[in-house]
């Protein structure tokens, strides 16, 4: 099989009043993130959320340590977070001193075993940070419980589950949003992402504490009554008026991006559920997934790893991706003495078999088809 168009991995849908409001800014001179936009998309994304404050900060990565910050995370903490994310996490929390601390993943879900991390908590461990995989919300009510025993904090990571819900029994079985769970959330607006600004990322609380150490730590804790007057170093991570105005075009079309993210992942499980060898995201009957991105695994059984997949797909034209490298086996988180020689076989499994198909907004059913047909080939061939 030869594929005549390439497939890309990801391509946003631009297709809305972006072009209007991006004029706008530059039409009124308001491009900097002093402009209207910015507080327009703060509070009508934290509200779409479940949340009453949003900081609208420069990438994902700024809205983790900006979060952390504003917790009042400090030198010597830790926090516990699972080992399958990107570095980001870890980065955010060694910034300001602390220790991210790593457990293993559930295998259907990939998302943090939740089972292992109250063994993980000690004197020094302040927060426990879950992170929604892929569009997949953790299992958080047996976080809520430890949170509540040992008096943590509960940081979502949701930079990929914008929209996601998760039916918690703890809350009175109520469909919560991915966002609206913990004491404070993250999110990023990358490219790739339901909703997107390019760069860009937001913090959401309903702690109007934490909000305004949030909002100032992004612009570098400038002093309202001084403004060049500085008790405490942070940073400039402000998000431009020109972001935020394509990513408030973004978030008008939010529900109807969510459709097609979920009627096209059901589509590829469907198709896939064909193809002897690959397991796609189990969906549990606790969470909406949003698919942020059509992940599969492939059956160790075959011989195949995702790198031998990720070369032929590359052959046909269909871009892919493989899974993350758990932190535990980071080089520079080794170096840096994070990790100590723990295991997290899951975590490992998953970085050699795992991979994620193309997954973008603009991706057509025949696409799909093509993808599968190519997964077929490549399983069938081995």
């Amino acid at each position: 099989m030869a594929v005549r168009r390439p497939i890309p991995v990801n391509e946003p849908k631009l297709d809305g009043r972006e072009s209007e409001y991006l004029l706008k800014c530059i039409t009124s001179g308001w491009i900097s993130s002093e402009g209207p936009f910015v507080g327009d998309f703060e509070r009508l994304f934290s509200s779409y959320v479940g949340g009453q404050y949003g900081t609208a900060v420069c990438n994902g990565t700024a809205a983790l340590e900006t979060a952390l910050f504003a917790l009042g995370i400090q030198s010597g903490d830790e926090i516990i977070m699972p080992s399958f994310t990107i570095i980001s996490c870890a980065v955010a929390a060694l910034r300001l001193g602390a220790k991210p601390v790593f457990v293993d993943i559930n295998r259907e879900t990939w998302n943090m075993d939740t089972s292992q991390v109250e063994s993980k908590v000690t004197s020094k461990t302040k927060a426990i940070m879950p992170v929604h995989i892929f569009g997949h919300p953790v299992d958080m009510d047996p976080l809520f419980d430890i949170a509540d025993a040992y008096k943590l904090k509960i940081i979502e990571d949701a930079a990929e589950a914008h929209g996601a819900q998760y039916l918690s029994k703890t809350n009175t079985h109520t469909w919560l949003k991915c966002g609206a769970m913990g004491d404070v959330a993250c999110f990023s607006f990358y490219a790739n992402k339901i909703i997107t600004t390019g760069e860009g990322g937001m913090v959401v609380t309903n702690d109007p504490a934490i909000a305004k150490r949030a909002a100032s730590y992004r612009n570098l804790c400038f002093k309202p009554e001084r403004r060049f007057y500085h008790t405490e170093l942070c940073y400039n991570f402000r998000m431009t008026n020109l972001q935020a105005a394509v990513g408030l075009a973004q978030l008008e079309r939010i529900e109807e991006f969510i459709a097609i993210k979920r009627s096209l992942g059901e589509y590829y499980r469907d198709k896939l559920s064909r193809v002897p060898g690959i397991r796609f995201q189990v969906e549990k009957p606790y969470a909406k997934c949003v698919y942020w991105m059509y992940a599969i695994e492939i059956d160790e059984a075959t011989e195949l790893t995702a790198d031998l997949v990720l070369q032929r797909l590359g052959q046909y034209g269909i871009g892919a991706r493989p899974f993350f490298m758990g932190l535990h086996a980071q080089p520079i988180l080794q170096e840096l003495g994070v990790t100590t020689g723990e295991h997290f076989p899951h975590t490992d499994k998953a970085y050699k078999q795992g991979l994620y198909l193309p997954s973008g907004l603009t991706l057509t059913r025949t696409q799909i088809d093509v993808v599968s047909e190519a997964m077929q080939e490549i399983m069938a061939n081995n």
